[in-house]
């Protein structure tokens, strides 16, 4: 498969030398186009060094022996041959012209000629993506279906701290793959996909709340989409954009999101439960703002039980699968929350770390059932998505039947391949 890189001109112009490696590791051909700009932070040598092509930066160059392109229609030629654009890193710049079809440049000019899947990795600075002309290109572009994949949170090169930072090279490549519809293995699935926190109010000011910013479930509501399924994501409060094409349901309250999940899980084929659920809410909501006056007391009374009522409610041949965010004891913490809800499988994720879980772009997982314990080790939340869909494939498809049965008596064959035909045909909720 065939894929253009295009690189603007920022200081993370060095990741896509690395972008480009982890695409050719899964055998695709990479050509690379740069801006002027882009020049200035890598030479062109590094990228035809990597890929044994050309690059093209100008639109005026003497043109090379590149593969179908006229020297006269090079850029037509370029949009014809890639199967997917991505553009890493999309400057401020470079997506102000794509949302206006200013095509002064090669990659502007080669973004309005193809008809290729678009993404674009944002990298810049905190203040220039929060800027609302960027955030109101970057709309525009996600209305015409280009996927944007999120800038991460960190430290930048100008010095700041926020968000800005591209994403990984690995989690692009990840993306790429799937938006060429590499695995279509959810095709004819609903998902429902539940994220971030919830608020419970205090006053008409004040909440309680907790530090989830939706990434693992949106990354899962993003991966499960990639894959072919119709998504439904009902998420909490979240800076994060839904994925494009997928049905958006936002929610505040515990109870907002409970009502929300119960009405569409008659609809969907699977549920990832992947929310934050505030597990308590004041029991007395002043009207007023509360003055500072010296301590208070709030009297709190337990939330709803999501999954709990999922699981009560659940269809003859449903999967259950709970998630686990833990600080100690994850495992048996883990175990105990398995049995507890009468759920098929948790994900257990450590989230003590600040380098994982909670808030981070990164997460590792234990993907437990009751005979099973499956280590998913550190990687980036929309790889770790992929893989927890994989490890819920194999609920619904046993992988290891053929092998289990080999030295079966008949009676046991015949026990086996009923439960597994069984198991074959739940559906899946995950919390």
């Amino acid at each position: 498969m065939r894929i253009t890189v295009g690189v603007s001109g920022g200081i993370a112009a060095y990741k896509a030398a690395e972008l480009v490696r982890a695409l050719q590791r899964q055998a695709l051909e990479v050509h690379v186009v740069m801006t002027e700009a882009a020049c200035k932070f890598v030479q062109p040598l590094t990228f035809a060094a990597l890929t044994g092509h050309r690059v093209i930066t100008s639109l005026w160059e003497e043109p090379g022996p590149t593969e179908g392109a006229d020297s006269s229609i090079e850029h037509i030629g370029e949009a014809q041959w890639t199967e997917a654009l991505v553009v890493a890193p999309a400057t401020a710049n470079i997506l102000a012209k794509f949302a206006h079809g200013i095509a002064d440049d090669f990659l502007a000019t080669m973004y309005l000629a193809t008809t290729a899947p678009v993404l674009v990795a944002p990298a810049m600075n905190v203040h220039m993506w929060e800027h609302p002309a960027t955030q109101a290109n970057l709309e525009i572009l996600r209305e015409r279906g280009v996927r944007v994949i999120e800038p991460g949170t960190g430290s930048l090169a100008c010095g700041t701290v926020g968000v800005g930072r591209m994403a990984e090279p690995e989690a692009i490549a990840d993306t790429v793959l799937n938006a060429l519809g590499r695995r279509h293995d959810l095709a004819g699935e609903v998902v429902l996909v539940t994220a971030g926190g919830t608020r419970e109010a205090v006053d008409p000011v004040r909440y309680l709340g907790n530090r989830s910013s939706g990434k693992m479930g949106y990354a899962l509501a993003d991966a499960a989409q990639s894959r072919g399924a119709k998504v439904i994501l009902v998420s909490g409060p979240s800076a994060l954009h839904p994925p494009t094409h997928c049905e958006f349901v936002k929610v505040t309250t515990a109870e907002q999101m409970r009502v929300a999940v119960l009405a569409r899980m008659g609809e969907a084929t699977m549920v990832i439960k992947a929310a934050a659920v505030a597990d308590y809410r004041p029991v007395h909501v002043s009207d007023h703002k509360l003055k500072r006056s010296g301590p208070i007391t709030l009297e709190l009374a337990p939330t709803e039980d999501i999954l709990a009522e999922v699981v009560r409610q659940r269809r003859p041949g449903q999967l259950i699968v709970g998630f686990a965010a833990e600080t100690e004891n994850r495992m048996e913490n883990g175990r105990a929350k398995l049995l507890r809800k009468g759920a098929d499988a948790i994900v257990v994720n450590d989230v003590s770390s600040e380098a994982l879980g909670i808030e981070s772009d990164m997460n590792a997982a234990t993907f437990l059932t009751t005979s099973t314990s499956i280590e998913l080790p550190a990687m980036t939340k929309r790889k770790l998505a992929d893989r927890i869909l994989d490890e819920i494939s194999t609920l619904r498809r046993p992988r290891s039947l053929s092998v289990e049965l080999d030295d079966a008596t008949p009676q046991e064959r015949v026990l086996s391949q009923s439960n597994s035909i069984a198991s074959s045909r739940r559906q899946l909720i995950v919390e």
